[in-house]
């Protein structure tokens, strides 16, 4: 019998998370059935969509929502080998058991000088929702300007690296003075601190003076009043996320752009990388060839330890990751 242990959502959010709407709870496995596998998690995914998902799609007492890598320790399915590891999205637990129709295996050729934490970053859910929002929703020219906020972050990052490979030019904000070098490290034209400038406008004006043709919009609420007056005429705005306001207890009020959307006459269009799904096996493989290559760089912020997954969700909506946050079992 294995024991498994997982996260529930003990109490739904109120405000920033905290450590008493979570409970650990600890069971025993039974035996797997003809056709299913158990898993046993290696590394775990923290995410900014946890939040309003949690309030969208579960209820009080259920696991938390995420994606895991898992290795096969107990198979009685011949498409999932003892040894083999794969992508589940069973939530936060150590260990689980699947019939096989929610698993996705890594990529068969997966170099062994690579980590695996990688399938939950950028050869995984982020690297496919940053391509897809470039190309599928952006569609950036060469010598076109792209502006990224959230930008150090794990869809940011490889957004602004794939915006370089097109041949764009690529501002991008973010939250400390370290995740400003990371950027500049990671080949960024323009990067500045949002927390410490004293006008929010005028720092995106210095980085481009004649404006934005492409905003990949991680954050909402005021940067995208100001960047939306910034944008050129038939700029195209890919909606990611909007972690600025995950957390507001009371919905926030803001400025109604609609005049500058209409005059600028801007294309806004919401997105999630499922749309995309029957591409995923190819674009994972051009995600890796990139990462090979040395054209996109993957920075983790890892935590350690199963105990520790809500300190890490946490930290991850405080902003104290650089790159993809990740709990290593």
């Amino acid at each position: 019998m294995v024991q498994a242990k997982s996260w529930i959502l003990a109490k739904h959010f109120d405000g920033f998370p905290k450590n008493s709407d979570f409970n650990l709870k600890v069971e025993e496995l039974p035996e797997p059935k003809n056709g299913e596998v158990v898993l046993e998690a290696v590394f775990l995914s923290v995410d900014p969509y946890m939040r309003p998902f949690s309030k969208l799609y579960m209820k009080e007492g259920d696991v938390m929502i995420g994606t895991q890598v898992a290795k096969v320790i107990q198979s009685k399915n011949s498409a999932f080998p003892v040894g083999s590891h794969v992508v589940s999205s069973c939530g936060w637990r150590t260990h689980s058991i699947s019939d096989g129709k929610d698993l996705t295996p890594v990529i068969s050729d997966w170099p062994k000088d690579v980590s695996l934490s990688l399938a939950l970053g950028a050869i995984g859910m982020p690297g496919l929702t940053a391509l897809y929002g470039v190309e599928e929703v952006l569609d950036p020219k060469e010598g076109e300007t792209l502006l990224v906020n959230a930008a150090a972050g794990a869809v940011g990052s490889v957004v602004g690296q794939i915006a370089k490979i097109k041949g764009c030019k690529v501002v991008g904000s973010a939250g400390s003075e370290a995740k400003v070098a990371f950027l500049k490290e990671l080949g960024f034209d323009e990067a500045f601190n949002y927390k410490t400038v004293s006008s929010l406008e005028e720092a995106l004006r210095k980085a481009s003076p004649d404006g934005y043709d492409c905003f990949f919009e991680n954050v909402g609420g005021h940067f995208s009043n100001v960047a939306f007056q910034q944008m050129k005429n038939f700029g195209r705005v890919a909606v990611c996320g909007s972690i600025s306001i995950y957390n507001d207890s009371t919905p926030q009020i803001g400025i109604f752009p609609h005049m500058t959307i209409n005059h600028k006459q801007l294309k806004i269009e919401g997105f999630q990388d499922t749309r995309w799904k029957h591409k995923d096996a190819e674009s994972l493989k051009r995600l890796m060839a990139w990462c090979k290559q040395g054209k996109l760089q993957c920075r983790e912020h890892i935590t350690k330890g199963f105990e520790n997954m809500p300190a890490a969700f946490m930290g991850m909506l405080k902003g104290d990751n650089i790159g993809k946050a990740i709990v290593a079992v």
